[in-house]
């Protein structure tokens, strides 16, 4: 697949369904390639912003953030590929690589075509799978992601049937952490057009 389309994979992008917050990770990686993470968002030209807390720092070598006490808030790298999509970069752990999207601001295929560019060049600098699941999920079944051997994202589950995806605008969920398996999507979907 050159390009994901987003007619093809706007089901994947509904936050009543995936969450409005899914999960993006890297697995099995090092102190150096969250080094080589931050050399490519410097080196990209893409804003962004690191802190510790309410404190705003330079962005520090990896191995300060990965190496902080036990006890120390978790340092955030917010980094914004263009003006209107942002990602969040959490320092959990130097083994995986983890960051979050806002599905909201992640609707039409212009948007699409951001988050596609930047799950690529994470990965094709890292030489290693961007993998893109449900908000809370144990990363067992991504959706979609940068795939090594292809070369590009790549769909790694199979959409849900097209009268499971909700349609209209996508507004803010009022509880961003309520999720929803197709089949209530369904039942959602009829109760609502079933209303006076």
């Amino acid at each position: 697949m050159a390009d994901l389309l987003w007619d093809d994979v706007k089901c994947f992008f509904d936050p009543r369904l995936m969450g409005s917050l899914p999960d993006v990770i890297v697995p099995e990686t090092s102190v150096q390639d969250w080094q080589a993470v931050l050399d490519l968002v410097g080196a990209s030209g893409w804003k962004y912003q690191y802190s510790e807390g309410e404190t705003m720092l330079p962005v520090p070598r990896a191995e300060a953030p990965l190496s902080r006490p036990a006890d120390a808030e978790c340092p955030q790298l917010r980094v914004w590929p263009t003006a209107d999509v942002l990602a969040i970069f959490r320092f959990y752990s130097a083994k995986q690589i983890d960051f979050d999207v806002d599905l909201r601001e992640l609707q039409g295929q212009e948007r699409l075509d951001v988050f596609y560019g930047f799950l690529t060049a994470i990965g094709r600098r890292l030489g290693k799978p961007v993998l893109m699941d449900s908000e809370g999920s144990n990363h067992s079944r991504p959706a979609l992601g940068f795939d090594v051997e292809t070369d590009q994202v790549i769909l790694m589950a199979e959409p849900w049937p097209g009268e499971h995806c909700l349609s209209g605008e996508m507004g803010a969920p009022t509880d961003s952490s309520i999720k929803q398996s197709p089949q209530d999507a369904h039942v959602l979907q009829m109760e609502t057009q079933n209303q006076p």
